[in-house]
């Protein structure tokens, strides 16, 4: 990194939104990536990719088959009994572990910005000279700088969201999401979606041949246990296709990730100026399997707008905003609600079991709500 701490553009948080806007906004722009983990390591997440990303992501200069991604075609579904409903992905995808992904991007980002180990504990738009207005940016290392613009890719939640006095980070979540990857047999093309009681496990292969296994449950139905190799035993197990998973399947670590306190609360795609993206921007719900696509396409969205504007003129501020905020609502928003529906239906026993019914009878049904909370292909 040069000595120079002011940037065009400076990126709080470098997940798969904030490195995507780094690689693409970095041959246009200079550009500060501000992440406070070291590069690579495992994140809670289902690891599975709507094939909608990949060409942006190829354009990016990442080829994510080449680095061994498994072709994912195939969806799975149960409920908490074990009736299986079975559907062709219309758009498919790819299964790869952030580890190995967050690594390929970083790697790219390192060439086309600066890059920063740190964490942000301030950031505010300040009035410059010229009726010009500028970011300041306070780090915990107590590092100042500053930047026209700032994006927010921190992630689910962060500090920075009770500084910059977001309504979601006051509300309570009841969510807790358990990741961890087993040597297990199964298809590398698909991806299952399991419920049981109090949540829903996804279960998918990524690149090295390794099954990711990832869930999100109630802190309430947790705590009933507390243990999570016997919530897994007790709870999970119920449903005969978990029940083989962990039964027939090896966990490779000494222990699962957890994350709690995981919002689906709406989010606003700008605060205070600053360009949110990603799950700062709002989070699908896991069971709609696309929340990594998402991330990466409000990247992209960003990305192409303030290319396309003249960020050094401070009269387009305000349009760049609004031209994100109904960037990000049209692809996005209904998106997110559906998402909220379905998991209404999918946690309710009577509800899951009458529409995975109604599925089984009707199998176009799958592939139409797939669509629902997929986008088109990113060209």
């Amino acid at each position: 990194m040069n000595n120079n701490t002011s940037y065009d553009i400076a990126i709080i948080g470098g997940g798969l939104a904030g490195l995507c806007a780094a690689i693409h906004l970095g041959s246009h722009y200079k550009v500060l990536l501000i992440e406070k983990q070291v590069y690579p390591s495992h994140k809670v997440c289902g690891e599975y990719i709507s094939n909608e990303v990949l060409p942006y992501l190829l354009e990016l200069g990442i080829d994510p088959i080449k680095e061994g991604a498994k072709a994912i075609t195939k969806f799975e579904m149960s409920t908490r009994d074990g009736i299986l409903i079975k559907a062709i992905l219309p758009l498919g995808g790819f299964g790869i572990s952030r580890y190995a992904l967050d690594k390929l991007l970083f790697e790219k980002a390192k060439i086309t910005c600066d890059t920063v180990q740190d964490t942000v504990i301030s950031v505010d738009l300040k009035e410059g000279l010229a009726a010009t207005k500028t970011f300041q940016i306070q780090t915990k290392a107590s590092k100042r700088y500053t930047a026209a613009y700032v994006l927010g890719a921190y992630g689910k939640r962060s500090n920075l969201d009770i500084h910059l006095k977001r309504d979601f980070i006051t509300k309570k979540s009841p969510w807790l999401g358990v990741k961890a990857h087993y040597e297990l047999d199964m298809p590398e093309d698909v991806v299952a979606l399991h419920n049981f009681r109090g949540g829903y496990c996804g279960v998918s292969k990524v690149e090295n041949g390794k099954v990711n296994v990832c869930y999100l449950t109630t802190f309430k139905s947790f705590k009933e246990v507390g243990d999570i190799d016997i919530f897994q035993k007790e709870v999970l197990s119920k449903n005969q296709h978990l029940k083989r998973v962990f039964e027939e399947g090896r966990c490779l670590w000494e222990k699962p990730l957890t994350i709690s306190q995981i919002s689906f609360n709406i989010k606003e795609p700008v605060k205070n100026h600053i360009l949110m993206i990603g799950d700062s921007a709002g989070m699908i719900h896991p069971l709609a399997g696309n929340g990594m696509a998402m991330a990466i396409h409000s990247a992209s969205l960003v990305s192409e707008i303030l290319i396309t504007h003249q960020i050094s003129n401070p009269l387009h501020r305000e349009n760049i905003e609004k031209s994100y905020r109904n960037s990000w609502n049209n692809q996005f928003k209904d998106r997110l609600r559906v998402g909220r529906i379905i998991q209404k239906l999918l946690l309710s026993p009577k509800a899951s079991k009458i529409s995975l019914g109604v599925a089984k009878l009707f199998p176009g049904i799958v592939p139409a709500i797939i669509k629902k909370t997929h986008g088109t292909v990113k060209k």
